[in-house]
């Protein structure tokens, strides 16, 4: 009798491991990657206050919760005869990502920017985040647990559930995310890079959010600048090459 795992299981470890392998590329690139940084590491070693080894066990917290929260979810919606639902034509999967993000997106740009106009919850919960003033991929879910749990395990259930999507769609939907995201936080601006072709939301539009200039703008994560254009907290930015190598993301002023 062959060893089998439940595409459940698999929607909520594969993403985790996702996000562990791509983060690590990011990590064996490094110095090579120097040339297309949005910092220089002078102001990463300066500005952020916390250490990577701080934040390699933040994350794996985070992700401690983000898994039992996930499985408790799964069991309470799983179909009593035990039989995984036949997942839906490429069409109708094309659809629900496409709900998926937007529930998603949504979510997240109203929790988000709720916890920086709160400034008990910005203060007790969320500066826990912009510790890192200068990301990096694998720091792209330090948060605390608790902001871990509104935004991003919250905002996936609920992207998952009104989407109708079947967990073994959830694998690559929740895979695909967990790559935007860390792509977002890699604090890099890569000359070819596929995600920066298909969304607005990158890597440097959400360096400017960590910026002390940026932090009441660019709360929209993380596939879409659309709640962010339509509630004024858009800011325009402009990539500039600095003389010692790298880029810098320069806010555009009306």
């Amino acid at each position: 009798m062959g060893f089998t795992v439940s595409d459940e299981v698999l929607g909520t470890l594969i993403p985790v491991a996702v996000y562990w392998i791509y983060s690590v590329i990011f990590v064996i690139l490094g110095d090579r990657l120097d040339k297309y940084r949005l910092h220089t590491k002078a102001e990463e070693e300066t500005k952020n206050v916390i250490s990577k080894w701080m934040v390699v066990k933040g994350v794996f917290v985070q992700q401690a919760f983000q898994i039992a929260v996930s499985l408790l979810l799964f069991t309470l919606i799983k179909d009593e005869t035990g039989v995984p639902k036949p997942n839906p034509p490429l069409y109708i999967i094309a659809v629900q990502f496409v709900i998926a993000m937007f529930v998603l997106d949504t979510w997240q740009y109203f929790m988000h920017r709720y916890m920086h106009i709160n400034k008990f919850l910005y203060k007790h919960i969320h500066s826990k985040h912009h510790t890192l003033v200068v990301p990096f991929a694998f720091g792209a879910l330090y948060n605390h647990p608790l902001e871990g749990l509104i935004l991003d395990t919250a905002g996936g259930a609920l992207a998952f559930l009104l989407s109708g999507m079947t967990p073994r769609v959830g694998v690559f939907f929740f895979s695909f995310a967990t790559i935007k995201t860390v792509d977002d936080h890699c604090g890099v601006w890569l000359p070819i890079n596929f995600l920066h072709f298909l969304f607005a939301n990158n890597s440097a539009y959400h360096d400017v959010h960590h910026q002390l200039y940026g932090t009441k703008y660019n709360f929209s994560q993380p596939f879409f600048v659309t709640w962010d254009k339509i509630l004024g907290t858009y800011m325009p930015y402009s990539l500039v090459k600095r003389k010692e190598g790298g880029f810098e993301a320069r806010p555009i002023k009306d």
